[in-house]
């Protein structure tokens, strides 16, 4: 790939490790034990496993009060009903899944943290869509006592926008805010190894400069997972979905930044290729002939009469920018994503308060 290449967005590049509020210290990191890759210890699956080993020796006995339904095909709002629920036993074996992957999340934390690259982080913020129900909240908050109970002083919290939003939200963080001028509201894309979900962010920047109140205007999800599509397929798709809404946009009188941040699996190299990590998308990301930003600027070549911009990073990075106005108060300090594997980033505070 050029140098020109390397720049094309225009407003820096692809995979950063300095963007306009934090630097990037690490991200994407693969951890391994005598069992295989840490972050397997702390997924969703993994917790589904735990609990389908609790309830092994119940199913046994004819006493499984959960029922005959397999874990993983429970839903979290399932689960948060009998967590709550009447049924004191199934809510029993439901606190004892809570218990035990509290303390896998724990001993993958300090695991991390004992990385070079980890060291003095003060604080932890936990995303994915396990966050998004009250048996993940309980799991963050648990795992935090033990981790504190082992002397280890950190905050951990779950992310504060909804984790379907997160990452969208956190692609206003990618540019630098002179862009946002006259404009006020980006296009952001959100890549997944079963969905793509875009949308438009407005950044309310004159309600909260630091991008604190930002929010989606409308975003839309495609499973591309269920469509088995080509790889240029996909990259059609994404780009018809987002002249759907630069239109929308336009006719709601919204001022669209001619900007698309995009938050995407795997390591990002400068030139916006796919060195590693996307293995679960539409075809081969990785190829270094394929170059997803350039896909889009060559589909969506401006924006409001504008030059279209794009900037692309890891997607576990792009979801932690989204808390930076709320973490002002450390300066070094971090995000793991609980999901289909365990996705992680590191930050460094370039201007913290203290």
């Amino acid at each position: 790939m050029s140098d020109e290449a390397v720049v094309t967005a225009g407003i820096g590049k692809h995979g950063a490790t300095r963007l306009p509020s934090v630097d990037v210290d690490s991200y994407n990191i693969e951890l391994k034990d005598e069992n295989g890759f840490l972050g397997d210890r702390a997924s969703k699956g993994a917790f589904h496993e735990i609990l389908d080993e609790l309830r092994k020796p119940l199913r046994k006995q004819g006493e499984d009060p959960l029922g005959d339904k397999s874990s993983e095909d429970m839903s979290k709002k399932e689960l948060d009903q009998i967590l709550v629920g009447d049924d004191i036993q199934a809510a029993a074996v439901l606190h004892g899944a809570v218990e035990d992957f509290a303390k896998e999340l724990a001993y993958v934390t300090q695991r991390f943290m004992k990385t070079k690259a980890w060291d003095k982080t003060e604080a932890i913020v936990v995303g994915g869509g396990f966050r998004q129900r009250r048996i993940g909240e309980l799991v963050i908050a648990r795992a935090r006592l033990l981790l504190n109970s082992e002397g280890i002083k950190i905050d951990m919290m779950p992310i504060r926008f909804h984790p379907d939003e997160a990452a969208l939200i956190g692609c206003a963080h990618l540019a630098p805010s002179w862009i946002f001028e006259a404009h006020d509201c980006i296009l952001a894309v959100d890549i997944g190894g079963t969905n793509i979900r875009c949308g438009v962010v407005e950044t309310r920047q004159k309600k909260a400069s630091d991008l604190s109140k930002a929010q989606v205007w409308k975003s839309k999800v495609w499973r591309h997972a269920d469509d088995e599509p080509t790889r240029e397929g996909a990259v059609k798709k994404l780009a018809g979905m987002l002249k759907d809404f630069i239109k929308e946009a336009e006719d709601e009188g919204l001022k669209l930044t001619p900007f698309i941040g995009i938050a995407c699996p795997g390591t990002i190299n400068a030139d916006g290729s796919i060195e590693k990590g996307a293995q679960n998308l539409p075809g081969n990301w990785e190829s270094s002939k394929f170059n997803l930003p350039a896909s889009l600027m060559e589909a969506i070549p401006e924006i409001g009469k504008h030059d279209t911009a794009v900037l692309m990073h890891n997607d576990g990075v792009v979801q932690g920018l989204s808390e930076i106005p709320f973490m002002q108060d450390y300066k070094r300090w971090g995000i793991l994503t609980i999901g289909t594997g365990l996705g992680n980033a590191r930050f460094t505070m370039r201007n913290p308060k203290k």
